[in-house]
């Protein structure tokens, strides 16, 4: 395998991997907690895409836009039923992280309920498994097109927090929830707001994720919540850029170790980075010393 052959593989991968850690990140910079229920709406993105897609026989593009709008509609409900009712109360964020866990758990079973423990697959068309011809490297065009689907989102939520209302209103609420809510912010909506954000992130990712292995399970976001943990640790807890960096990242060691090794030690190299960083520099690449959230 070339090196140029293993930088598109890092790029298509890495680039759903930040997706993915993007909506971790989100909500732990305005909220200052991991949601670790993110896996499983992950999950849910994926099953949602392939039921729409394979079960009611729509367009893929439509079964996608199904899939995101009802993984951000499941981020909100998760506020609603582990977060709100918690952050009402005053309650420390290790309670509210794990209340996520609790309704991951459940969110997870769920799926087996539903949709059984077996793998399901999407039904693609041929040509999308094909490599786009005429160039210097093998990529097909499902992964092609999951690369600009991927950059675009993040470029997109980028625009948001950064050049409209709602992105000041969401940065001012991450630096001072109180002060923000004294200027008139409305603090409780723009939270409902970040999870639906966080959620459409996670569906995103989840349903590019089962197209590019068309492989969808109910535990499927394990292994990429801790790789998405990794990520943000990595990247800088709380840090937009960090996770798309840390992604990247994360994701050129990941083929690098299958490339001059063996599969086998791929989580444990990431894993081993994760150490050094916490040891040597636990602010992450691009984080701050002061950020001491749970």
């Amino acid at each position: 395998m070339t090196f140029l052959q293993q930088t598109v593989n890092a790029l298509w991968l890495g680039s759903v991997y930040s997706l993915f850690a993007l909506g971790y990140a989100l909500v732990f910079s305005v909220l200052g907690v991991l949601n670790l229920a993110h896996s499983a709406v992950f999950m849910w993105g994926a099953y949602l895409g392939w039921l729409a897609a394979t079960q009611m026989n729509l367009p893929l593009p439509v079964a996608g836009l199904i899939a995101i709008l009802g993984a951000g509609l499941i981020g909100v409900l998760l506020d609603i039923i582990a977060f709100a009712p918690l952050r009402k109360r005053n309650a420390p964020r290790i309670s509210q992280l794990i209340s996520s866990l609790g309704v991951s758990l459940i969110l997870v079973k769920l799926a087996q309920i539903i949709f059984s423990a077996q793998p399901q697959f999407f039904t693609l068309n041929s040509s999308l498994s094909q490599s786009i011809p005429k160039l210097p490297f093998k990529i097909t065009v499902i992964q092609g097109t999951i690369f600009v689907i991927s950059i675009l989102s993040m470029i997109l939520l980028r625009l948001l927090i950064r050049h409209t209302r709602s992105g000041k209103a969401i940065r001012a609420i991450a630096m001072d929830s109180q002060t923000a809510a004294l200027f008139g912010v409305p603090v409780e909506s723009f939270y409902r707001f970040v999870f639906f954000l966080s959620g459409v992130l996670a569906g995103t990712a989840g349903l590019l994720y089962g197209l590019a292995f068309n492989n969808v399970l109910p535990f499927m976001g394990d292994s990429i919540a801790l790789k998405g943990l990794t990520v943000i640790v990595i990247g800088g807890l709380g840090n937009i850029e960090g996770a798309v960096i840390g992604g990247f990242v994360i994701a050129g060691l990941e083929i690098a170790s299958i490339a001059f090794g063996s599969s086998t030690y791929r989580d444990a190299i990431i894993f081993l980075l994760l150490i050094l960083v916490l040891l040597f520099r636990p602010q992450g690449l691009m984080g701050e010393k002061t950020v001491s959230r749970v």
